[in-house]
């Protein structure tokens, strides 16, 4: 039994480890992860699907397990406005289950919200279902892809993992508001509505990754 303790210890650390960040650390490393998808050359977020979308999800999820998994992750949300993109809305995931694995794994995701409803689900401050309360896809990739693309989802969703795992999928998630975050980062209490109507200015430490969108 001792040599099983080591590996399940896996899973909390890697757990914790996925919320132990700041929201400012957040949000950076958010715009180095919209950076990276923008810069793989095969693999790239098609222009065009990035020019006409509604808003963007950016989230790193850990998962990690031994027989038990469980995953964790935080992100952020941004959305246009009529001033230009919103500030971050901070969101974060989480669950646990049970299968034949061992090994942790990060995850980092670009979720493309398409249209107006997508934002929507994102505003409530609640809870997000992927599949259930907006429909997903997996999001055309490439160069070649520029000319064909044309939305068929409400959210397109985009990954690029590392570690032991393989497959993952979003469907099914749950995707929930960090309004404890939102009032920290912000310096007071603030809606995700707010911040993604552009009723709430974004804070100066977003600058990098507004520019990065």
């Amino acid at each position: 039994m001792k040599k099983i303790f080591p590996i399940l210890a896996i899973v909390p650390l890697a757990l914790s480890a996925a919320g132990a960040a700041t929201e400012q650390e957040i949000v950076d490393h958010s715009a180095s992860i919209i950076r990276e998808f923008r810069a793989l050359p095969e693999h790239q977020i098609p222009p065009r699907v990035l020019r006409h979308a509604r808003g963007l999800a950016v989230m790193s999820v850990v998962k990690a397990g031994f027989i038990f998994s469980g995953k964790g992750g935080h992100g952020v949300v941004v959305a246009r406005t009529k001033h230009g993109w919103s500030g971050p809305s901070f969101v974060g995931t989480g669950g646990a289950g049970w299968g034949l694995q061992i090994g942790a794994e990060t995850t980092d995701f670009v979720i493309v919200l398409n249209n107006d409803d997508a934002v929507r689900a994102f505003s409530r401050g609640g809870n997000v279902t992927i599949g259930a309360d907006v429909s997903a896809a997996a999001g055309p990739v490439g160069r070649t892809a520029e000319a064909d693309v044309t939305a068929t989802a409400a959210i397109y969703t985009y990954s690029r993992s590392k570690g032991l795992f393989g497959g993952i999928s979003l469907e099914g998630a749950v995707i929930g508001t960090r309004k404890e975050a939102n009032a920290r980062y912000y310096g007071r209490p603030v809606s995700a509505s707010d911040i993604l109507h552009g009723r709430a200015a974004p804070p100066a430490g977003a600058r990098r990754l507004r520019s990065a969108l």
